[in-house]
């Protein structure tokens, strides 16, 4: 495992993949899933789930692969949900103690419009990018999904 996978999200990013969209088609085909099936399952999860300002799209898509990588299948097994819960738990908290919030409005307060209910997403211009730290969050995630994997390695 390599840090391609980090510059594979941020890159994804870039091309004008939403912040979830670009985590989560970074690292799916570990889980055997299809980057189209990818891109549309965390394709609702931008702007902090659907552009509300919501829980941040990047942070979504990390607890996303969390979920491949942990998640319980069999509705009995309580302890398997706690340990998926628990990891979801631990990583907020390394992603909000690294930038202060989970919530996208929060981290993207005075760059951009709180809640917005135009659906409409900005133009992804050299503007929007300068301006927004998004990719900085992308990164974050992506790194933190690393951080998880090798441990597990």
């Amino acid at each position: 495992m390599t840090d391609d996978r980090v510059e594979r999200a941020v890159a994804l990013f870039h091309e004008g993949y939403n912040c979830a969209q670009s985590v989560v088609a970074a690292y799916a085909d570990l889980y055997g899933v299809d980057t189209e099936t990818a891109l549309k399952m965390s394709a609702s999860f931008g702007g902090g789930m659907g552009r509300m300002r919501q829980v941040c799209g990047a942070v979504s898509g990390m607890f996303m692969i969390n979920g491949l990588d942990n998640g319980q299948t069999d509705p009995a097994d309580k302890e398997a949900k706690q340990r998926n819960y628990a990891k979801v738990q631990e990583l907020a908290a390394a992603f909000r103690a690294e930038n202060g919030s989970i919530i996208c409005g929060e981290l993207l307060s005075g760059t951009c419009p709180r809640v917005s209910d135009d659906p409409q997403p900005s133009p992804r211009t050299p503007e929007y990018y300068r301006k927004r730290p998004c990719a900085e969050y992308v990164r974050c995630c992506a790194q933190l999904i690393e951080s998880h994997i090798r441990k597990q390695d």
